[in-house]
């Protein structure tokens, strides 16, 4: 197996209990690299705090997590961003007193002007710093956000925020990219923008997972699907072959057999 064979994230033996529920019991799951894997599942699933676990942003009671081969489990945030690995939120970070530029530039790993003694010779850092503002703009243009550049983030509407976010995120250069709800609140032109701009992401050599609540995009972005219900993985596949999995329509419809996957609003 080559190393583009290999996955980019495996999870094994994964445990998150509160009190006596456990909210998460997955017993592997690997993600294949350069691919688009949505993970859904109904109220309750346990996909939020899988996905929180996974970025760092809460800690395993068992198991354990590598990203390209080695061990992260309990590894902060900020170091997995740098190993390569980040996250949006569905309720986004954008800090609204800064503007747009000045968002995007803090997205920037190993900033030497962040250092003190640096930060008093002002030519140890300043070509960086141009360096940082030309590669912001340019992923604001992909973005087509420009026009907001040195607009307040606070100004903005709440699809442009989600925009914001995600091209923030590219400012680390990142080969695996988790983003959490990325459509929700997202009027339907700037989805489409949103979408178009995922969906390119795996030819630039970058694996994204998403969790996501809309079949619709499921079934238009997603290379693989991997379904949660009660903390537990119970389906991965095909957008098309998860969509009529029994289990899968179970969890979702209950006693509701027989209908499309597809055609159920997932909540």
């Amino acid at each position: 197996m080559t190393d583009a064979d290999q996955p980019i994230l495996v999870a094994t033996g994964v445990v998150k209990a509160f009190g006596g529920l456990r909210a998460v019991d997955v017993e592997q799951l690997e993600i294949r690299r350069n691919k688009i894997t949505a993970l859904i599942g109904p109220n309750g699933a346990g996909k939020t705090t899988f996905f929180n676990l996974l970025t760092g942003f809460d800690r395993v009671d068992e198991g354990e997590i590598r990203f390209d081969g080695k061990i992260i489990t309990g590894m902060p945030p900020h170091r997995l961003a740098a190993k390569g690995m980040v996250r949006t939120f569905q309720l986004t970070k954008a800090l609204a007193k800064l503007s747009t530029i000045e968002n995007m530039k803090l997205g920037a790993l190993g900033q030497r002007g962040e250092k003190f003694w640096a930060a008093l010779i002002p030519g140890s850092w300043t070509k960086q710093e141009e360096e940082i503002e030309q590669r912001a703009e340019a992923i604001l243009q992909r973005f087509n956000l420009t026009h907001m550049r040195d607009e307040y983030a606070g100004t903005m509407s709440g699809g442009q925020r989600k925009l914001l976010e995600m091209a923030r995120a590219l400012m680390t250069d990142p080969r695996l990219v988790m983003l959490d709800e990325p459509m929700a609140g997202v009027n339907p032109a700037l989805a489409q923008s949103l979408l178009e701009l995922i969906k390119a992401l795996p030819g630039e050599g970058r694996t994204v997972i998403f969790v996501e609540h809309n079949m619709d995009v499921v079934q238009e972005i997603a290379d693989w699907v991997v379904v949660m219900a009660e903390g537990r993985i119970i389906a991965q596949g095909t957008p098309a072959e998860i969509k009529t999995n029994k289990a899968v329509v179970d969890a979702y419809l209950g006693a509701h057999h027989g209908e499309d996957l597809s055609q159920v609003e997932l909540t």
